[in-house]
């Protein structure tokens, strides 16, 4: 007896497929009345995600409105404003023997997909992962994080009312109900998390042969250069690295900068975070917490790293760590051996930009590089020389807030891309597709036996691709 027989699951996933081959979830009408219905529950649900979040992570409602609705929506409407011009076929390029033929790319949908969905934006980074499925065409498990159980309780018990549960449901749980979920064979997976369990999702989708998109994290380097206007750089860091509480998985998540500017950011930062939160951040509202006693312990922890220069102060009860920046951080110091996750910026010293690209370079490569300088020519020089998923000059997260641009990482900060069209595209399987004419056979004579040199030569004239620009002597 096989572990699909006995599983929990195994009836869900069968009967979504069962959905899908009917062909539901196929025409743009369908398509576009679910994301409506997307867009219904965002709306009516509002208040409900704002206290969903501040009882998770004590996340302000406007970083909560910004992230969780706001951008959800952008995704939304650019989905429903370009969905039927991304479902067309697409015409390619044809050879001279397919000159009257249909030759074109369809969009089909995969099947019965799986998105598991982390803790940090508990509905943002469930629903726009799920927007782009619907638009694709497919059937859905959803499972939300059970880390930020309000946010969880709530996609589970509002989600069903809005979408057509035939085709879309929420499994809930922790890693015994996931691991059971992904022993079902889906027809691809979205995951969201830690490079550690995106090793584990890919291992379970490859018993299957599912394809995988991994959006995962790692050390975001942010490099300062001796070039720049201290107090813009210190706030635009600053609110990158304490939103939501630091726990971001594009925040910065150290800086790079001279000894110098080190000295010069200091009390920049200060100011910065007395201007955003007050002179006691404990007491403001528009400062978050760590989301469990675990994560709060975890990232106590990476305290002892360098020097507190700024901040430091803790409240085990409240899950409370104070925004911090550690000085003169050593790159063997527990703050630069795993992705923060918390309100600290440790700041470690180089020499110059060049051994700056060296120490990014060095280390896997990370969701994002953000560079800081007067001079673009710096900021062009940090882009061209490190690999990153992606990139952010003279400012922190804002690149997220594009649909126009693909979002994702490269190697151990993930595999594959998301946002906007990208999404429908990652959940679209792109099917290479000729369609020929039933007559003019004397046409295809040359390419069937006997051979000879002649059908050959016009074999080569009907079908070789020549490099353009080219003159060839005969």
């Amino acid at each position: 007896m096989g572990p699909g027989s006995a599983n929990p699951y195994a009836g869900l996933v069968r009967h979504l497929r069962a959905t899908w081959q009917s062909g539901r979830t196929r025409p743009l009408e369908y398509r576009v009345s679910q994301l409506e219905a997307l867009g219904r529950f965002l709306e009516e649900k509002k208040q409900d995600i704002l206290e969903a979040t501040a009882l998770d992570m004590g996340k302000p409602s406007f970083e909560a409105f910004f992230t969780e609705i706001l951008l959800c929506k952008n995704e939304l409407n650019n989905t429903l404003n370009n969905l039927s011009y991304w479902m067309k076929d697409e015409s390619v390029d044809k050879n001279l023997v397919t000159k009257l033929d249909s030759a074109f790319i369809r969009k089909d949908p995969y099947g019965v997909v799986l998105i598991i969905a982390p803790w940090k934006y508990p509905i943002h980074l469930l629903l726009v992962p799920l927007i782009g499925a619907i638009a694709a065409g497919n059937c859905v498990v959803i499972k939300p994080s059970e880390v930020s159980k309000n946010s969880e309780r709530l996609v589970a018990e509002t989600l069903s009312c809005y979408l057509d549960n035939d085709c879309f449901a929420v499994v809930t749980g922790g890693v015994q109900e996931t691991t059971r979920l992904l022993e079902n064979k889906f027809d691809y997976i979205f995951f969201t998390g830690s490079p550690g369990v995106g090793r584990i999702i890919m291992t379970a989708a490859a018993k299957h042969l599912t394809p995988v998109t991994l959006e995962l994290g790692g050390k975001n380097p942010c490099y300062v250069s001796d070039s720049c206007q201290v107090q813009n750089v210190a706030r635009r860091v600053a609110w990158g690295r304490f939103f939501n509480a630091g726990q971001t998985c594009i925040a910065p998540d150290y800086v790079l900068c001279t000894l110098e500017m080190q000295e010069k950011l200091m009390p920049a930062l200060r100011e910065a975070i007395v201007e955003f939160f007050g002179p006691n951040p404990k007491e403001s509202p528009d400062f978050g917490r760590l989301v469990g006693d675990k994560e709060f312990q975890r990232v106590r922890a990476l305290l002892g790293s360098g020097r507190v220069a700024i901040g430091g102060q803790t409240d085990e009860a409240e899950r409370y760590i104070a925004p911090t920046v550690l000085a003169d951080v050593l790159p063997s110091d527990p703050a630069m051996q795993e992705e923060i996750l918390g309100p600290i910026l440790p700041i470690v010293v180089v020499a110059n930009m060049d051994e700056a690209i060296d120490f990014i370079n060095a280390r896997p490569r990370p969701l994002t590089v953000y560079a800081f300088s007067s001079d673009s020519k710096v900021v062009n020089q940090v882009l061209e020389r490190t690999s990153s998923g992606g990139f952010c000059g003279n400012d922190t997260l804002m690149h997220f807030t594009l649909t126009s641009l693909p979002f994702g990482g490269i190697g151990n900060s993930g595999l594959g891309k998301y946002h906007g069209k990208f999404t429908f595209d990652t959940f679209s399987q792109k099917r290479g597709c000729l369609h020929r004419s039933m007559g003019l056979e004397p046409l295809n004579s040359p390419r069937y036996p006997p051979y000879s040199q002649q059908k050959l030569g016009l074999m080569m004239a009907a079908f070789e691709v020549k490099r353009r620009g080219i003159c060839t002597l005969l």
